[in-house]
């Protein structure tokens, strides 16, 4: 059990080693604005919390820097939240009086805006796949020979494919066509989709529509996509700006992973049903090339419900207060605001 001062001189370990990336002295401490005990004091209060595990010293004549026990309880106990700035607070707001036609260009902004208030990664995860249904489809003729389909699910993802319609198929039976899959498929999950066309959607076009064989490839182009799980990342480059990360040898793995979309889907794929904001420290990340680095996650939801989450990679020296507090404010902005832009495509 650590005692108050033991707490207080963690904390300022941990929030000077934030801003300068150098190992903190018993001399720096004992000089900040309301200590009043001395360095040699400090010194071994530092020692004690070393000899317990939150705390490491570098090198012998070195200062000390918080180890993985020293962030985990300063992020558990003793962060307090930042009070976000007007500047920020407005960039936010703004971000969301933007009139966006698609779900893409919510989360795109999303993760560029996030990114650039926190000056780290940021990785933003899509609707869940299994978990999207279709809430109605839209043939729209744009030329001759040429429609749009215009596919919106539950999680308020708008989906546009350009087709292309042989001059054999009269307006009539594309218009036939469009209510039989809003009638069949309504509520039905986009990975379900391969399975009722040909189950149930095939037996009915043979019955209702002459051009069968036709309006079949149009529905395999229309309505089959192996696209799961949307990743969006900006940023990229600010992770390894840090001083920890100028080691080529040493971020190798990392750089690797950042450019494969699947496995990061893949790790991060429990943060989007979880509530609130988490903050995975080093080695609790599941992923090797995660182990210097802090994730600070939390999901967004549309109707109350979660589909997807905003994730903030940096290293462990990370500004923890400050990107836990945009986090939080961000999620509820954007939750709120894909709430009103399903309602208004109910």
């Amino acid at each position: 059990m650590l005692t108050e001062r033991q707490k207080l001189i963690l904390r300022l370990v941990v929030d000077d080693y934030v801003r300068s990336a150098e190992p903190v002295g018993s001399r720096t401490i004992a000089k900040r604005e309301g200590i009043n005990f001395s360095p040699a004091t400090v010194r071994n209060e530092m020692a004690d919390l070393e000899e317990m595990g939150y705390l490491t010293q570098p090198h012998t004549s070195a200062g000390r820097i918080p180890s993985h026990k020293g962030y985990r309880f300063y992020v558990d106990h003793l962060m307090e939240p930042e009070q976000l700035s007007v500047d920020v607070i407005q960039k936010i707001r703004r971000l969301y009086t933007e009139r966006f036609m698609e779900f893409e260009q919510v989360i795109q902004q999303t993760a560029s805006v996030l990114s650039k208030l926190t000056n780290y990664t940021a990785i933003v995860l899509g609707p869940e796949f299994f978990d999207a249904k279709l809430k109605h489809i839209q043939l729209v003729p744009i030329s001759e020979g040429t429609v749009v389909a215009i596919i919106v699910t539950n999680t308020a993802h708008v989906e546009h494919r350009t087709l292309s319609v042989p001059e054999e198929i009269p307006v009539s039976e594309m218009e036939k066509l469009v209510n039989l899959l809003n009638h069949k498929l309504r509520g039905v999950p986009l990975y379900q989709f391969r399975e009722r066309l040909y189950s149930e959607i095939a037996q009915e076009l043979q019955k209702h529509i002459s051009q069968y064989q036709a309006v079949m490839k149009i529905l395999e182009q229309a309505l089959l996509s192996d696209r799961e799980d949307r990743v969006f990342m900006t940023g990229t480059t600010n992770i390894f700006s840090q001083p920890e990360f100028r080691d080529v040898e040493k971020v190798r793995g990392l750089f690797e992973l950042l450019e494969q979309h699947d496995r990061i889907q893949g790790i991060l794929a429990s943060t989007k049903t979880k509530t609130g904001v988490q903050v995975l420290i080093g080695q609790e990340n599941l992923d090797e090339a995660f182990a210097d680095c802090s994730i600070i996650t939390a999901s967004y939801s549309i109707g109350g419900r979660p589909v997807g989450s905003l994730n903030i990679l940096g290293p462990m020296r990370m500004e923890y207060k400050k990107a836990v507090s945009i986090l939080r404010y961000l999620t509820q902005d954007l939750s709120y605001y894909l709430d009103r832009l399903y309602e208004k495509g109910t």
